[in-house]
């Protein structure tokens, strides 16, 4: 009885803790609604002016010849992003494949990809590989493979980007999210700058950006400020929490035909695919994914001021801009790490049972423990956690279909750690 009631104050304790931290970001909280209700009204409009109906969401089969859905699913989809074309299928299983595909696409034996943002997220690193490994990489094909590291402070090294941009540089990548860093992620803005500093250096090269949990978090993405093709989840940002399972990659006309061919085959390409049964899931999550990104981003916003406030770092921090879903919190020592990951799990609606440990992850080059007390499989856009174990242990925590699930999440993992003597 005296535990119960130690951990009830405990609790009481928190929620008072989160009432300062909401009154502190308020305005910021305030600005995430606002960014939600323009691209929600972008979302709409372009429902419309494509002429979405009931009989756009029926399934087809075998090839999908004239799959009016699809086709349309396409087209809403290239309007939103402000591309010139854009391909969404469940076909994609899931980012990394999603990626690899438009890489693949556009890439030939002799080009050279050259990702400015330093090194990519882990699962690319074996899409990229190395020469002559036999696993079909990219440079198991003949393409050759550059990185220039950030600088300290996180920017970009531009006197190395122009001297390493030469006539075989086919492609220059962009991560737009900081994955498994402690860098800030790019904003749209700054994006859209490195495209015109590195098209000044060579007009026909080619910029994609891995938008994975950027969507909706600006009221602009990077195909609006003059890149090339991105790609991206359905099960993260753009699949609204509804999406089963799927990719899409946007971008001009060229580049996602090129795309389109690598996923099926050349002379085939965006043409057929059975969506079986899956569109209305799509439309309806893209439908609401405006909306529940943003509850997503004020979750973030709230783990941020409550970290800071019991002095953990945070980044980013409570009231600097935001450009993706994640919040990454440095803990300093694999036992709060640990409690805290474990902690987001007891907060979920599914599996809250279920007790994460680190274990080796197919694509992961450390031990990974991850929350994913998720309705789909994976789903980035709900709620979850995830690190690799390697110093200096940072939780990178992200989604929340809605904000008080989230919050509710944040207060569970900070009280289970109060319960294991680590707050």
């Amino acid at each position: 009885m005296i535990r119960q009631q130690e951990q009830q104050a405990a609790w009481e304790k928190l929620e008072k803790l989160a009432a300062e931290a909401e009154r502190l970001a308020d305005e910021q909280l305030r600005h995430r609604d606002y960014i939600a209700e323009r691209n929600q009204w972008k979302v709409i409009r372009a429902f419309q002016k494509h002429q979405v109906s009931d009989f756009h969401f029926a399934g087809s089969t075998g090839y999908g010849y004239n799959d009016r859905g699809r086709e349309v699913l396409d087209e809403v989809y290239a309007d939103v992003f402000g591309a010139e074309a854009a391909l969404v299928r469940p076909h994609f299983v899931s980012g990394t494949h999603t990626i690899g595909t438009a890489l693949f696409g556009v890439l030939r034996p002799g080009d050279e990809l050259l990702y400015i943002t330093g090194k990519p997220y882990d699962t690319l690193h074996k899409v990229i590989g190395k020469p002559g490994d036999g696993k079909g990489s990219l440079q198991d094909w003949g393409v050759g493979y550059n990185e220039v590291p950030l600088l300290e402070d996180g920017g970009l090294d531009w006197e190395r980007i122009e001297a390493s941009i030469h006539e075989r540089t086919k492609v220059v990548g962009i991560q737009r999210s900081r994955g498994y860093s402690w860098r800030s992620s790019f904003t749209v803005g700054q994006i859209g700058e490195m495209v015109r500093k590195v098209k000044a250096i060579k007009p026909d090269v080619l910029v994609f950006v891995d938008n994975c949990y950027g969507e909706f978090t600006e009221l602009l993405e990077p195909t609006e400020v003059g890149v090339d093709l991105m790609a991206g989840s359905l099960i993260k940002n753009p699949g609204g929490g509804l999406a089963e399972t799927g990719g899409y990659i946007a971008g001009t006309a060229k580049a996602v035909e090129a795309a389109a061919y690598r996923l099926t085959a050349p002379g085939i390409g965006g043409e057929v695919g059975a969506m079986l049964g899956t569109l209305r899931s799509i439309y309806q999550g893209l439908f609401l994914a405006p909306h529940l990104v943003g509850q997503a981003v004020k979750g973030s916003i709230l783990a941020a001021a409550l970290f800071e406030k019991l002095g953990f770092e945070t980044n980013p921090r409570w009231d600097a801009p935001r450009t993706d879903l994640i919040q990454a919190v440095r803990f300093g020592s694999p036992e709060h790490l640990v409690a805290f990951v474990q902690g987001i799990q007891q907060a979920a609606a599914v599996d809250a049972h279920v007790v994460p440990e680190p274990w080796d992850m197919p694509g992961y080059e450390h031990p990974v423990i991850m929350a994913a007390g998720t309705f789909i499989q994976g789903g980035s856009l709900e709620l979850s956690a995830d690190a690799p174990i390697r110093e200096p242990y940072i939780a990178y925590m992200q989604g929340g279909l809605t904000y008080a699930h989230a919050k509710y999440g944040v207060l569970t993992a900070l009280h289970k750690m109060v319960g294991s003597g680590l707050l």
